[in-house]
């Protein structure tokens, strides 16, 4: 399927030096050298001081692209807009090689340098994880090699490069007829950025999460070497990077799984009052064979005017009963589905959607339908954007809180944080639909509850600035650590999306038995923990 290059992968070492690499990573997984006390203890800005004459060194290097010393305020910043951390330089790569070789440079420093790097695609981490304090950011948007390219075949795919967005692939890849098979609610980020984490919306049910649909990888390893990789080919690499939060290297290109497009989307909303209905039939969906192509939901806690504010986008199916139900004082839960289909599927679609309909258990009153474009269904997410930048209200510190929950522990979680915790969800969204991993890729790097059935509970708050009140960001962050608090009870086996720990103890727990291969990828790809610092899984290993 794909053409193969062969790349050497590791230069070989005198044992001397291997030995002393091992030794001195022995010392980055210890809490002493974790990079949490160093300086991103709290969120604080932080101004470059880099040693001119390393400044110099790297000025004098020569790209197809340019190494930025002025100007670098943007690489501080991201879309959490509580973390601002100076790098030293900003790399703006035009090839790989430029990725390479200013790796490979800081590589060849060795213990002589604490010099970090970090990739930054359109700059949507939460907590300064593609930061790198004193270090050198890659912008990778500017990484437009190779052109999107699209192979049709038996298994169609796209190659594209880590920098590109989602939202263009999915113009591009229209223009033939295909999509990419699994999405995140927000298009606007980068394939590399995605990637790195695992890419998780409702399409995950059936297709898995993006990590789970990609063919080949190119990569830069923590050494410099560019290496390609798929599950023939340097599969351990391959495995490590899906997921692997940036540890283990910089996603170049990849070549992503398309399938044919659809045209139009059945857009369904309906609320429940009861968890255990609401959890039955989101289950009892995401294991039918002949199901809706999208499935999530959300809980709705001391919200007004609900139903009247879904009008705008969507029909009541009961106009009548709609305008009678009330929500106040409730905490509801709001089964959010869609069926996709093509011009010549429309005479029957509505009569499909009515029979996945009829064996739930919604409150019938509360039932509302749209038909949409495939591409406005996906791009939901940007036109909520577009307002909020209107009012001045999208760069705001959006201090998100992001767990997977295993189907055992859903309704002990539901019961005190939604019952307890949780007063009012005025300040953003709060996400809960499940997935089963029975079907997923279970080499890749991605940390999930050890149960099949999980459900994804995010919320997605957004702070109002220098408010004190409830949709402050003090409050925000207390009420997150109230959640983790009790998350923290072992019994649940409730783990992390987006994971953000600072003591080595918290990120063992995070991995648990994966920690080893894990901890060994690491210093097989990375030995010198130069690549994501902003994670602050590792610290850079330090001269003696």
């Amino acid at each position: 399927m794909f053409i193969s290059q062969s790349h050497t992968i590791f230069r070989q070492k005198a044992t001397g030096v291997t030995l002393l690499l091992v030794f001195l990573l022995g010392f980055t997984i210890n809490r002493d050298y974790l990079c949490s006390d160093y300086p991103f203890t709290t969120p604080t800005i932080y101004h470059s001081s880099a040693p001119s004459t390393l400044c110099s060194s790297m000025a004098k290097m020569t790209f197809d692209g340019h190494l930025s010393f002025d100007h670098v305020e943007n690489a501080a910043k991201d879309f959490g807009n509580r973390y601002h951390l100076m790098p030293s330089a900003v790399l703006h790569p035009k090839s790989v090689s430029d990725i390479s070789n200013i790796i490979r440079y800081i590589f060849d420093l060795g213990l002589t340098s604490e010099l970090t790097i970090a990739a930054r695609g359109h700059g949507h981490s939460l907590q300064g994880q593609s930061q790198a304090y004193q270090g050198v950011v890659i912008d990778m948007e500017s990484l437009q090699v190779p052109e999107m390219s699209f192979h049709i075949g038996e298994h169609p795919f796209v190659q594209v490069s880590a920098g590109e967005l989602w939202i263009n692939i999915l113009h591009e890849s229209l223009k033939r007829g295909l999509a990419p098979k699994s999405w995140t609610d927000y298009l606007h980020l980068t394939v590399g950025g995605t990637l790195s984490n695992a890419g998780i919306s409702g399409q995950a049910f059936r297709h898995g999460p993006q990590i789970d649909n990609v063919y080949q990888l190119q990569v830069v390893t923590g050494r410099g070497q560019m290496v390609t990789c798929s599950e023939e080919e340097n599969t351990d690499l391959f495995h490590a990077v899906l997921g692997g939060l940036g540890q283990f290297g910089i996603i170049t290109k990849a070549s992503i799984a398309l399938e044919p497009a659809p045209r139009m989307v059945k857009w369904i909303r309906a609320l429940y009052s009861d968890f255990s209905m609401f959890t039955n039939d989101q289950e009892h969906l995401i294991s039918s064979a002949n199901t809706f192509d999208y499935i999530e939901g959300f809980a709705i806690i001391n919200r007004t005017g609900l139903l009247n504010n879904w009008r705008s986008s969507f029909n009541p199916k009961d106009p009548v009963q709609a305008g009678q139900f009330t929500s106040e004082d409730k905490i509801l839960f709001c089964l959010e589905v869609a069926k996709y289909f093509t011009p010549e599927e429309a005479d029957h679609i509505d009569q499909d959607v009515d029979n996945l309909l009829s064996g739930l258990n919604y409150i019938g009153s509360t039932l509302f339908l749209s038909e949409v474009t495939y591409v406005d269904f996906l791009d939901r997410v940007h036109v909520s954007e577009i307002k909020l930048r209107e009012k001045g209200l999208w760069e705001v510190p959006h201090p998100w809180l992001n767990l997977l929950v295993p189907r055992s522990s859903i309704h002990e979680f539901a019961q005190e944080v939604f019952g307890n915790i949780v007063r009012e969800t005025s300040h953003g969204p709060v996400l809960i639909y499940p997935v089963d991993k029975s079907r997923w890729k279970n080499r890749t790097s991605l940390v999930t509850p050890e149960e099949d059935i999980f459900y994804l509970v995010a919320f997605l708050s957004s702070a109002i600035p220098s408010s004190t009140g409830k949709d402050g960001l003090e409050s925000i962050l207390t009420r997150n650590d109230r959640i983790l608090d009790f998350c923290a009870r072992p019994h649940l086996g409730i783990k992390q999306y987006l994971p953000h720990y600072s003591t080595t103890e918290e990120w063992r727990a995070h991995f648990g038995t994966q920690w080893d291969v894990f901890s060994r990828r690491k210093l097989s790809y990375d030995p010198l923990a130069m690549l994501a610092p902003g994670q602050r899984i590792f610290r850079r290993s330090h001269a003696f």
